[in-house]
């Protein structure tokens, strides 16, 4: 397990466990009871830690390597899964997967960023950020699956669109707004939940949906802390105060009316309870799937449409 900076109090009570485990082993009454306490002391820690967390802790806890990524989504909540490859166009960017799957009795198409949980899996996604074949596939897929009327679910989780120059040669901002077009203009439910990390039009793309959910602990911006310090006071380490002005945390969105539902994450994390996130996570799908299924192909595009028309006006009277 990694721990992140705040949590040195809990790594100093898990070193202590794991000595008395070696201390004491295979004389277990003896440690019982000391193990106990340290348990007990271990989750008040936790919880005192993870109430009062602030923005840019939760941008930590959000890119946790260990946090669930849309694979362990598929293996975890849904079954069935059919992967669907390529844009058609150009090639396969791993960055994005997606495909037909099974939430429960239900049959949906599945579109998620994938980072990768290693070197070599990280590589291969290229850590989540999608080159305009992604977003293109993401495209493909979504009207694929409007033409069988199946209800889509995108889980999002990058720090925004691959930022190199092939991108932009292969026009990353037109297959970027292409992507936040389609969601828009689908007629079929989509419900979008933010897993980890939401960055920039990269996430977007992949966002604009009926219901907007975000994990607990997960954080969705225009753009990163670290590159909103390095524009505004040039100056990388000024992160946890961009992170603060950013409102890109769960709680700040709700409030704002961005998003629609905070999912619960069990206190210390998803990376350290990934079942009963994913659970979470699949309680929530569902339940808004059924709600959305109720609504026409053209009430479900208008819902869409004033949701984010909305957001703009409100934005108006505030500016």
């Amino acid at each position: 397990m990694q721990y992140l900076d705040f949590e040195q109090p809990v790594a100093e009570i898990d070193n202590r466990i794991e000595e008395i485990k070696v201390k004491l082993a295979g004389n277990e009454e003896r440690c019982a009871s000391e193990l106990d306490r340290l348990h007990i002391k271990k989750e008040k820690a936790l919880t005192g830690l993870y109430k009062n967390l602030t923005a840019w802790q939760k941008s930590a806890v959000a890119r946790h390597e260990n946090r669930p990524h849309t694979t362990d989504y598929l293996n975890e909540i849904f079954t069935k899964f059919c992967p669907l490859s390529g844009d058609r166009n150009f090639a396969d960017d791993q960055a994005v997967i997606g495909g037909f799957a099974k939430l429960g009795n239900r049959t949906v198409m599945v579109i998620g960023h994938e980072k990768g949980h290693d070197t070599e899996s990280r590589l291969l996604h290229n850590f989540g950020m999608a080159k305009p074949e992604g977003y293109r596939k993401a495209i493909r897929l979504m009207k694929l699956a409007e033409q069988f009327n199946v209800p889509v679910i995108t889980l999002v989780d990058t720090a925004g669109a691959f930022p190199g120059m092939e991108g932009e040669e292969r026009g990353q901002g037109q297959a970027i707004a292409a992507g936040t077009e389609t969601c828009l203009d689908l007629k079929v439910p989509l419900v979008s939940c933010i897993i980890g990390e939401g960055g920039s039009g990269g996430a977007i793309a992949l966002a604009a949906g009926n219901i907007v959910l975000m994990l607990e602990n997960s954080v969705y911006s225009v753009i990163s802390p670290e590159g909103c310090a390095s524009i505004l006071w040039k100056d990388a380490k000024m992160a946890p105060k961009a992170a603060e002005i950013l409102h890109l945390t769960a709680q700040d969105l709700l409030k704002l009316g961005i998003i629609d539902s905070i999912i619960a994450e069990p206190i210390g994390g998803a990376h350290r309870h990934p079942k009963e996130t994913m659970a979470n996570v699949r309680f929530a799908l569902e339940k808004y799937l059924a709600q959305l299924e109720k609504l026409s192909p053209d009430e479900l595009k208008s819902h869409r449409h004033e949701k984010f028309l909305t957001m703009t006006r409100l934005n108006e009277v505030t500016a």
